[in-house]
Formats: C-alpha cells, structure tokens, sequence
C-alpha cells in the first residue's frame, strides 16, 4: 500500500470467511498498519502454496465518520474497487465485535452502509449502479443497456465493471471458456466481471460468475448487484430479486438510496502467516 515499508519482520494474522463459497483472506490492519503488495496477495492466493481465495481484504482504521476502510485484493494481485460479499463478511466481523447493527464503511467505490438484516443475514448497500459508459468504463460512447457484442449484454458499474448476458439456460454456457473471452473484450478498459442469467421467474434469476482477476467463483455480490439493475432495467424483473448462485442464494434490492444485497456470511477460521512465507513473496 503507498507509504508503507515492504519489510516483513514479523507473523502476520488473518481470518478466513466466505460467502456463499465466495471466499476471502481478512487481514486486520486496524490496530498496526500490514504491508500487503500485489506480489504478496498473488501468493497467498494459491491454494496450494499459500491459502486461496477469491479476495482479499485489508480492514485499515475508520475515520470520525467510519467505522472502517477497506482494501481488496484480486487473486491475481490486482486491486478492486468494490467487493460486496467480502463487505458483508467483514461487516458481520465489525458488528460481532461491537454489537452495532449499524455501521459505515468506506472503499475506492464510495461510502458504503451494513446493517444486521436478522436470522443471520447481513446487508450492504453497494451504493447507486453507474449506467453510464463513461463511469463504468467502456472505451468508447455507447447504450450500456445492449452493447455490440454477440449475445447483446448489458454494461454496469458496481465500484467496478460488469458485463451480463441473459441466456436460456445458465447451466450449459462454458463458464471457463467464455469468462476470459469477455473479460479482456477490447470495450472494457479495465477489463471486466462477466454473468451468465437466466430468468427464472419475474423476481427470480439463476447466476453464474467468471470475476475478473480471479476466475470462476461460486458467488459474486457484486455482479449480483449489477445483473439485478441490468434485469430490471430490462424489464425481465423487478427491483427487488432473489439470485441463485453456485454456492447460495442473495436477495438484491435496487432501492432509492442504493444497491441492497442480503445474504449468509460464514467466519471460518482465524490464522497466522509465518515471516519465512511472507518473506519468500517479496
């Protein structure tokens, strides 16, 4: 992270979470800063020789109108602006440990709110879409809502960029082979996630991911967000849908104030990176 010393003189802990099987390393920098370099988060995301995961995120110190600021990681060592599950995740952390059911957190994307949904669940709010070609961003002016690409998707910005195509049956699409072919597509700039929907009903989607920088991925909530305001905007859905990915279901909300997205969260263990393997990434 800019200003920060890349020498490791000691252990570093994290926590392993996930939702719904999106899965993410949480490295607590609150209470002493953590050097986290590209290099770095692309080795601890080999799931052989360090952890895995889909993201990683650095909870850094909140300011007088924040209870945190975060920082995510893909697995290939690049940054995102906005990661929704790992939101609700640390979230969820932040609320357990304060017993807030409240609570504001910041990002590249933005101020973003949590609040405890109940039985559970935690919701974010992911902030307004950006439907504009130049926000999301696409290389040059176009209608986000049917871009000149095979299969006519929708562009949508989340924090970062998405790329929906509606499909007959998402079962069948070749997610491996047909995520990279979009995710480098010369109209994103930045590259970008890529969903394959199906509509199951006029408040129901069945979704599946390839996240850019990272692969395919059992859920996304993010790009959840993003097929929700591309359904609705199409007029396939409503503004409030529930979205069955690989590994669970989340309930989006395209509201007034923002993107909601609820679901399950899951703190599956706590652990320490040893300075011999933080140093061999350096």
């Amino acid at each position: 992270m800019p200003g920060m010393s890349t020498e490791i003189s000691s252990a570093l802990p994290f926590m392993k979470m996930h939702g719904l099987g999106n899965d993410f390393v949480i490295v607590d920098a609150r209470a002493k800063k953590a050097v986290i370099t590209p290099a770095m988060a692309k080795g601890i995301a080999h799931r052989q020789l360090g952890v895995g995961f889909d993201q990683l995120t650095v909870i850094e110190p909140g300011s007088s109108n924040s209870d945190a600021h975060l920082i995510f990681y893909n697995a290939d060592g690049s940054t995102s602006g906005a990661c929704g599950n790992a939101t609700r995740c640390i979230a969820r952390f932040l609320m357990n440990e304060t017993g807030k059911t409240a609570l504001t957190l910041t990002t590249e994307r933005g101020t973003l709110y949590a609040r405890d949904a109940g039985d559970g669940l935690t919701s974010v709010n992911m902030g307004p879409p950006q439907l504009d070609w130049s926000e999301i961003p696409l290389s040059e002016e176009m209608d986000t809502l049917e871009l000149p690409i095979e299969g006519s998707p929708v562009a949508t910005g989340m924090g970062n960029p998405h790329c929906t195509f509606f499909v007959e049956d998402a079962e069948v699409i070749p997610l491996a082979e047909f995520g990279p072919r979009y995710e480098h597509h010369p109209l994103y700039p930045e590259r970008t996630n890529v969903q394959v929907a199906q509509v199951v009903g006029p408040d129901h989607i069945r979704m599946r991911v390839w996240e850019r920088g990272v692969g395919v991925t059992m859920a996304s909530g993010s790009s959840s967000c993003a097929t929700a305001v591309a359904a609705a905007r199409r007029g396939l859905t409503g503004r409030k849908v529930r979205i069955d990915l690989d590994g669970g279901t989340l309930w989006i909300d395209w509201a007034e104030d923002g993107v909601w997205m609820t679901g399950a969260t899951c703190h599956v263990f706590d652990g320490v990176f040893t300075a011999e393997f933080l140093e061999s990434l350096t």
